[in-house]
């Protein structure tokens, strides 16, 4: 019997953990102790026999944190030399182009992967001037380098292949600032498939527990002296491509004043090139870089996190929506979006590219007919009734952009995103611009959607909810340990004991998303008015309940209120 009293104040509990200081500025003593985090990365080893220090790489990449002895200097090693004896397994050998963001640890870290990719002679390419460098960058510079290569199909064990480059971006993305983190992207620019990650995981796991002196490294200044390593100009190559990915053009015409926060992350310096390039009136509304990230306001658990989905650490910028037309922000690397508008606030990642996927689509005129759209099992319906309004397909896959590498780099989808407020969408020509996440394409495409429309695109959804039917959505999410999280992540539809959600009759429990048919790695339970999916984090010590509902905000409430007792009830059941 599932105790719903009880699950209702589990789940306002649960709720109501935002923190009081949720919104308000870091104090001295919340901020991380940057000499200690940095002296940590060097001097801790990890055990190899603890599960919690070893390399995992979750949706997007391995994270950690040089404190917990999960990101210390010997994961990079490792991690990095694992990508070496992959690339040799593969016949790559293009260059590799390396990046970094403005996490303290991402400096030193960028630093000891280049010590391992010039003593294994990798053809390496950084950025000029030490320039931080966005996720999103990463992807565009592998796939300029790869066209001349890339026939219809492509078979990376041919000849041609060898000459195909791939990438490491060095960041923890939107994680706090204690954290760092390696993500590693395939010769199709996106993050790397299971496949690839697992070979990784594997082999630097062996390195970190067997053999860390097997790892072949040079010194600092030999690995930058060393005729393999060769600085580019990642910055004007991106910037001044942008006009093949969004109508700069329709927005220097309509002169809108636009305002962003870059968040103190790696694409502080793009946004006036940017500005100056395009001649548009755009504001950088704090351009410093902190380590300790301390100009940023709490997110929902007191915790510093550049986090442009959650309206916490969006506080700054939405307290200034009405100095300009429209105005956004990107996470640390940049792959993330949050959009704001004078009138609605900070726009749920749902609602925006709902907006942006109707806009394209209907845009775009030079995209394959065919083309469709790509979301992950947690973003919202009104996805699907765009898509099946303008005609298009729907792909729908696990939470992990390396879902969609495939199908944007064959062109097989013009757009895929999630509801974490990432996403990345065809050329105007409809080739391919990047097949990972970019949140200075998106938060530009939201100007050009002002510009050309007349309307923000928060007015753009309202329109589309007035047509199509609004949707209700939310997340939750709470603190989780690592047993709690694999326990969720492996629950089976037969797990599942209820027979209704919030009124209505369970139709389906899926364990694998319907397009790919991969493990969700948690549940997603459906009705014909709603649906929740329950899953553990990827990236944190968390996991995430997501909601939806057809008809109210009230019913809403319910279906999280139940989906929080179907799992803990589910939970309950798999510990006996």
């Amino acid at each position: 019997m599932i105790d719903h009293a009880g699950s209702q104040q589990r789940y306002l509990l649960m709720s109501q953990k935002i923190s009081p200081l949720a919104g308000t500025q870091a104090t001295a003593m919340q901020r991380v102790d940057v000499g200690r985090l940095l002296a940590a990365y060097f001097d801790l080893c990890p055990d190899a026999g603890i599960s919690s220090q070893q390399i995992v790489f979750g949706t997007s990449g391995h994270r950690g944190c040089s404190f917990t002895r999960s990101f210390n200097q010997r994961h990079v090693w490792a991690m990095v030399q694992a990508i070496c004896d992959y690339r040799k397994s593969a016949s790559i050998e293009g260059p590799l182009f390396l990046g970094f963001d403005t996490h303290a640890l991402s400096l030193p870290a960028f630093e000891s992967a280049l010590e391992v990719l010039a003593a294994n002679a990798v053809e390496v390419r950084i950025p000029n001037a030490g320039e931080y460098t966005p996720t999103p960058v990463i992807s565009h510079a592998i796939l300029a380098h790869n066209a001349k290569f890339y026939n219809a199909v492509l078979d990376v064990q041919d000849r041609a292949g060898s000459h195909l480059s791939d990438g490491i971006v060095i960041t923890p993305s939107h994680n706090p600032p204690e954290f760092g983190g390696l993500k590693y992207n395939m010769q199709n620019g996106g993050p790397a498939d299971s496949t690839c990650t697992n070979w990784i995981q594997v082999r630097a796991n062996c390195l970190l527990a067997e053999s860390i002196d097997a790892v072949r490294k040079v010194s600092l200044s030999q690995a930058k002296a060393a005729s393999t390593t060769r600085t580019i100009d990642f910055v004007t190559a991106y910037v001044e491509d942008l006009r093949g990915v969004v109508d700069m053009c329709a927005i220097h015409r309509s002169e809108l004043r636009i305002g962003v926060d870059p968040m103190g992350g790696a694409g502080v310096h793009y946004w006036a090139r940017i500005a100056d390039h395009y001649k548009i009136d755009l504001t950088v509304i704090d351009s410093q870089v902190d380590p300790q990230f301390g100009f940023m306001s709490l997110d929902w658990d007191a915790k510093i996190r550049m986090d442009p989905s959650s309206v916490y650490p969006m506080k700054r910028l939405i307290e200034m929506r009405n100095q300009f037309e429209i105005c956004f922000a990107c996470d640390t690397d940049h792959d993330r979006h949050g959009i704001v508008t004078p009138s609605r606030g900070l726009l749920s990642a749902n609602h925006f590219l709902s907006a942006a996927i109707d806009y394209l689509f209907r845009t775009r005129t030079l995209w394959g007919k065919k083309a469709g759209v790509g979301k992950t099992v947690v973003t919202s319906m009104m996805w699907d009734r765009v898509a099946a309004a303008l005609g298009r397909s729907v792909y729908e896959v696990p939470v992990g952009f390396k879902y969609f590498a495939g199908g944007l780099s064959n062109s097989t989808l013009a757009f895929a995103g999630e509801e974490s407020a990432g996403a990345s969408f065809a050329r105007i020509n409809g080739g391919v611009w990047t097949t990972d996440k970019d949140g200075i394409a998106a938060s530009l495409l939201a100007a050009e959607m002002t510009a050309v429309q007349g309307r923000d695109p928060g007015e753009s959804y309202r329109a589309l909810a007035t047509a199509l039917g609004p949707t209700y959505t939310d997340r939750v999410e709470a603190p989780a340990t690592a047993a709690q999280k694999a326990l969720l992540g492996s629950l089976a539809p037969q797990s599942i004991r209820s027979t209704t959600l919030a009124g209505d009759v369970i139709a389906q429990v899926l364990e694998r998303a319907p397009g790919n048919q991969s493990a969700i790695g948690g549940i997603k339970v459906i009705t014909d008015n709603g649906w929740f999916a329950a899953r553990p984090s990827g990236t944190e010590d968390i996991y995430k309940i997501f909601a939806e509902s057809y008809r109210s905000q009230a019913h809403l409430s319910e279906i999280l209120i139940e989906a929080q007792a179907i799992v803990d009830h589910t939970l309950s059941l798999q510990n006996e």
